[in-house]
């Protein structure tokens, strides 16, 4: 469905998404590709290109980053797809050698289209904003109290305050022997 390049803007530009807070909070290429799982080169050269387009922006240097341009809400999934991928109507039938749509249908025409227009529906009307609400749910609302929230899986299990008391070993009872 999209390259790796696509995967990778996608998630960096999510995370920036997490974190927004009109551009206060900058997370650096290699901050990014902690919480993400991503190569740290790989999140650079991704970023990069993401601020050519205008979609991020940059600080170089001690104390830089990156942050999202604009309110998540006003960055959709598709322009980030556009950057990175070829933005072309696939003619070719996948399951023949023929042009979709001229002909017979191939028996897996309707399932394809289906794909595509949900592909497509999804593309345009998501933007990050749903992963910026996604984690301020998840957080408990903390971001909005000023304080950074952690993704779930970097967290940790919470302790107790304290550990129970452990019980007193009993002292073994005299055993009398009947004789």
């Amino acid at each position: 469905m999209y390259g790796r390049q696509t995967e990778c803007a996608i998630a960096a530009m999510s995370r920036l998404a997490e974190v927004y807070d009109g551009g206060k909070t900058q997370l650096s290429a290699a901050d990014i590709a902690k919480s993400r799982g991503l190569p740290g080169p790989f999140v650079a050269k991704v970023l990069s290109a993401l601020s050519r387009a205008g979609l991020v922006q940059c600080v170089r240097g001690p104390g830089g980053g990156a942050t999202l341009a604009r309110h998540p809400s006003e960055i959709r999934l598709l322009d980030v797809f556009r950057l990175f991928e070829r933005d072309e109507v696939r003619t070719l039938c996948p399951f023949g050698g023929g042009v979709c749509g001229q002909g017979e249908p191939c028996p897996l025409h309707h399932k394809l289209l289906a794909t595509r227009n949900a592909l497509n529906s999804l593309l345009t009307e998501t933007t990050f904003d749903e992963f910026r609400l996604a984690h301020v749910a998840r957080a408990g609302g903390s971001e909005s109290r000023g304080k950074p929230a952690l993704p779930l899986w970097q967290r940790q299990p919470e302790r107790p305050a304290s550990r129970p008391k452990k019980m007193e070993a009993r002292k073994p009872r005299a055993r009398v022997r009947a004789k």
